[in-house]
């Protein structure tokens, strides 16, 4: 098991571009906004309108 923490380790500290996957509630607990919780950044939209390529097209940022 140390062998494969000191493998990931070396290639995490000569990486780049690190990227870490969460999943929901991270940001939550981080101070991050939410998309659907109480206050969160699509409280007053529906992820229909947002979450589609459709919706992307029509408005990138």
């Amino acid at each position: 098991m140390e062998r494969e923490r000191s493998r990931f380790r070396e290639r995490i500290e000569a990486a780049k571009r690190p990227v870490t996957i969460t999943g929901a509630g991270v940001s939550a607990e981080s101070g991050v906004p939410t998309f659907r919780g109480p206050g969160g950044l699509w409280r007053d939209r529906r992820p229909e309108d947002l979450a589609t390529a459709e919706a992307f097209r029509r408005s990138p940022g």
